[in-house]
């Protein structure tokens, strides 16, 4: 196994432990430390790349540079989830994937390389176009779970009223302290104040 798959490996095996506690906020220290895993990981793959020659070592620098830009997108979901974040990341992997892929194009000439460089295009508008999709999914189910919140309160609400006005009105049937009882109990058992 050579370096390069080694280091992606490391960076394979620290992102799934490190994501594996998403939406709990880091520490500091933790963060700081994660945030440098990064960087020591980025030194090292680009110290690989420097020992290849021609465009594999463009292609192994784009994939480094990849790796580094999803990697903090990844941290910065895990340190503070978000819409705004996970669309961040989504982003991160789209353009890491179409900076790799114009790069491997490199490889061809002619025409296979404007077919190389249209397919790695429609890729990616195609990954941006699902990031925006997803984030604009959330922002509406978020918005969907407010309304729907707010019109099932009224809805209680709703029919704590008029269960009330039912219970008043058998209430209106008996005099004295009986009746005073019966609406006391009809205002607590539907919520009235």
């Amino acid at each position: 196994m050579n370096k390069l798959n080694l280091t992606a490996l490391s960076v394979a095996l620290f992102l799934g432990v490190n994501t594996s506690a998403i939406g709990d906020e880091m520490s500091k220290p933790d963060y700081k430390a994660a945030k440098e895993g990064i960087s020591a990981m980025y030194k090292s793959d680009q110290s690989t790349c420097k020992t290849m020659t021609d465009n594999a070592k463009d292609v192994c620098s784009e994939e480094a540079k990849g790796r580094e830009k999803v990697a903090k997108a990844e941290l910065e979901v895990k340190n503070s989830p978000s819409v705004k974040h996970r669309y961040d990341l989504r982003m991160a992997k789209a353009d890491a994937a179409y900076d790799v892929a114009k790069e491997k194009c490199d490889d061809a000439s002619g025409n296979a390389k404007d077919v190389c460089r249209k397919e790695a295009k429609g890729a990616y508008v195609t990954a941006k176009a699902d990031a925006k999709v997803a984030e604009k999914t959330s922002d509406a189910n978020t918005t969907a779970r407010e309304k729907s919140t707010e019109v099932r309160k009224d809805a209680v609400t709703d029919k704590q009223d008029a269960a009330y006005a039912t219970a008043k009105e058998k209430c209106d049937a008996l005099a004295g302290d009986t009746k005073a009882n019966c609406l006391k109990e009809a205002k607590k058992i539907n919520g009235q104040p």
